[in-house]
């Protein structure tokens, strides 16, 4: 399943999402300031290529101030509506029994979205 998950999810719009993620980490680490910003976008490209078969996993750094402060930075300069348009676009997949597959991917990527400092994906 994950094979064919990954192969439908590239072809049908993983790999045009996966390329503005990417687009979206080389405009970032154009500054020095921007770098950890562009570290997590393409932490969102490796995810956003293929996400079937991954997991997010919290580590212990989300507790340290930098961790803390990057997630708050990114929450309110633009992660948040990232993530509330990939919840939306998984609940309207997860309407339809075929689309929940894809649904449950989209929540995913929310969570990573909604906070991406401080998380790893594994692969399961």
């Amino acid at each position: 399943m994950r094979i064919l998950g990954n192969i439908l999810w590239f072809i049908l719009g993983g790999f045009a999402f996966g390329l503005a993620h990417v687009f979206a980490g080389v405009l970032f680490c154009v500054t020095v300031v921007g770098v950890p910003f562009g570290v997590q976008c393409f932490k969102l490209a490796a995810l956003s290529f293929f996400p079937f078969g991954r997991e997010i996993v919290f580590t212990n750094r989300t507790t340290s101030i930098m961790g803390s402060l990057g997630n708050l930075l990114w929450i309110l300069l633009f992660g948040f509506w990232i993530a509330v348009a990939e919840f939306f676009t998984g609940i309207a997949f997860c309407i339809t029994i075929v689309g929940i597959p894809f649904g449950l991917q989209y929540f995913k990527l929310a969570k990573l979205t909604f906070l991406p400092f401080g998380s790893e994906i594994v692969h399961r």
